[in-house]
């Protein structure tokens, strides 16, 4: 049982695991490990009541082994240093499994963001800006930034702003943050991305016919009973996609508390009746659980704990039901609890690559804010164009015609939403095909496979610029 144990040095710990099974010699491991800059500012913020408060903030750069580094900014009262330097190095790993060429980043803002107004949000967000951008810590080549808990589209668009009216660099300037408003340079399809991102992972391993036999489980994600803790972004949009992709939402949950209905529940109509009611409790057909965390222990066949970090520990683990589990939240399952589920046969699909859709679309967007075309606008007419004159071929040869609505659904470029989509797909699939070969060759699990994943492409940079002979 590892109590108290800071959240880098868990991470350290799993890391570790799998560099042992590598045979990188220990200095280019220990390169790989170590958090190459971190920055640690303390700034006054005039509140709205004339009142001078200090604020604490971080930024941290993990690796430079690819340029920019990347990673979110959070707003939350119990950031620390420790925890940014956590995330920031689980950013470096989730990169290098998707084949994301970035270094890993993470920003952090000890606040709670309900305690201050919108002007003083916009201060903060502008004079945290000002003091990267003065240090060198953010720029389209150096290290962008990207929404996380407590910031959103809008703080994205405010540290554009404040970067673009100080920074030389105005040409290239939209690449220097993603997860910005559309009109601001942002890419369609980033929002749901790290959602989506869980679907594919989860469709992708419930594929392979000998996994799930060992689960006692039939190939493919149709009529599976899936359960989703968390509402939130990257909660709601897995369980959309999940249900559009055939699974079965049997139980939802929220802090107020959890619904389950083995029968299933359609999200759409969940979020309506919180909306109405300010709650999922006692919604029709549903019976309600006292807390989100029983909702954990009900029978399914996937559970996706997509709220908060340790919620899966060595005391409920046991009652875990689930025969997979993907990690839609960073660090949902407690060590302790992870090496229990996996005894137990549990299928346990890491954070560090389910939730790797956010980090995947932010690149997208950040090549299209370089490269100044929107997706697809190159390409689409071309490409329906071929369609219709493949369809108007076998139209010839067969002296059959098409119904209309074929040349609608089949003769249709791809728009930038369906690029994007489509990359996110192929990345998270192949990601999961490479990680899964890893654990099989190690005979470890999957965690353990993503990781050494990580590990060879980050040591294979490093030898490359020839730093390690």
């Amino acid at each position: 049982m590892h109590t108290h144990e800071r959240f880098s040095d868990q991470v350290s710990r799993m890391f570790d695991k799998a560099g042992a099974m590598t045979s990188h010699p220990a200095g280019l491991l220990n390169q790989i490990k170590i958090c190459n800059s971190m920055y640690r500012i303390e700034f006054p913020l005039e509140r709205d009541n004339g009142e001078i408060e200090v604020i604490m903030a971080y930024r941290a750069e993990h690796s430079h082994h690819k340029l920019p580094t990347k990673g979110g900014i959070r707003y939350a009262d119990n950031v620390t240093e420790d925890e940014v330097i956590a995330l920031a190095s689980l950013m470096t790993y989730k990169c290098a499994i998707v084949d994301v060429p970035f270094g890993g980043a993470k920003g952090g803002i000890r606040i709670n963001r309900n305690d201050y107004s919108r002007h003083e949000l916009e201060r903060i967000t502008r004079r945290y800006t000002y003091e990267l951008t003065r240090k060198n810590f953010i720029g389209p080549g150096i290290d962008v930034p990207a929404p996380d808990y407590g910031t959103g589209p809008h703080e994205m668009a405010l540290i554009l702003d404040t970067y673009s009216s100080i920074s030389p660099d105005h040409l290239n300037a939209l690449a220097c943050v993603t997860g910005k408003p559309i009109g601001q340079g942002g890419v369609r399809g980033r929002k749901e991305a790290t959602g989506r991102g869980v679907f594919f992972g989860i469709q992708q391993a419930c594929q392979f016919a000998d996994d799930m036999q060992k689960l006692g489980l039939t190939p493919g994600l149709e009529g599976k009973t899936v359960i989703v803790q968390g509402l939130g972004n990257v909660g709601y949009h897995a369980a959309k996609f999940i249900q559009e992709g055939g699974g079965v939402l049997v139980g939802l949950s929220e802090m107020e508390g959890g619904i389950y209905n083995p029968d299933g529940l359609d999200v759409e109509a969940v979020m309506q009746h919180r909306r109405e009611t300010g709650s999922i409790l006692d919604f029709p057909g549903a019976q309600n659980l006292a807390t989100s965390a029983a909702t954990l222990e009900m029978p399914c066949d996937i559970l996706i704990p997509a709220a908060l970090e340790g919620v899966i520990t060595d005391e409920n683990a046991p009652r875990i039901q689930a025969k997979i589990i993907g990690e839609a939240a960073n660090g949902p399952v407690t060590a302790a609890a992870n090496d229990l589920l996996l005894q137990k046969g549990v299928l346990l699909i890491p954070d560090v690559y389910i939730n790797a859709g956010g980090v995947t679309v932010s690149y997208f967007e950040w090549l299209r804010n370089l490269s100044h075309v929107r997706h697809g606008r190159l390409s689409r007419r071309f490409e329906q164009r071929s369609a219709e004159q493949i369809l108007k071929a076998v139209e010839g040869m067969t002296g059959q015609a098409f119904a209309p609505n074929i040349y609608a659904e089949m003769a249709f470029g791809a728009g930038e939403v369906e690029l994007v989509n489509s990359g996110l797909e192929e990345t998270m699939s192949s990601a999961y095909v490479e990680i899964r070969d890893q654990s099989k060759r190690h005979q470890t699990d999957l965690r353990t496979g993503a990781f050494i994943s990580a590990i060879d492409k980050i040591a294979a940079s490093y030898l490359e610029m020839g730093i390690f002979p």
